[in-house]
């Protein structure tokens, strides 16, 4: 049996609560900045809008994607770079066709 299970377990409270805290606290102060794009997304947005939509959405997931991965900044590159440009391409239509 591993030993300090009790500090494994006050380490896992921490972090839970900690966690709770940061949501709140981005809750409490990002939602009233989303009342704006929610305006102007009820008119709907056209193809134009929802590429740019679109565009940032796609390199912030590819960015997080490489971050993660670890290994794509160098050695995936042209699997990453392949996948984008699909990714961009059904990001684009499918916000344009929901919003």
């Amino acid at each position: 049996m591993a030993t300090g299970n009790g500090s494994d377990l006050k380490l896992f409270a921490l972090i839970a609560i900690s966690a709770v805290v940061l949501a709140g606290l981005a809750a409490a102060f990002l939602l009233p900045l989303g009342q704006e794009a929610v305006a102007v997304m009820n008119q709907g947005i056209g193809l134009k809008s929802a590429t740019l939509w679109g565009f940032g959405t796609t390199v912030a997931l590819f960015i997080l994607f490489a971050v993660v991965s670890g290994d794509s900044l160098i050695g995936e590159v042209q699997f990453l770079l392949a996948s984008f440009f699909g990714f961009f391409l059904i990001l684009t239509l499918l916000i344009a066709w929901i919003f």
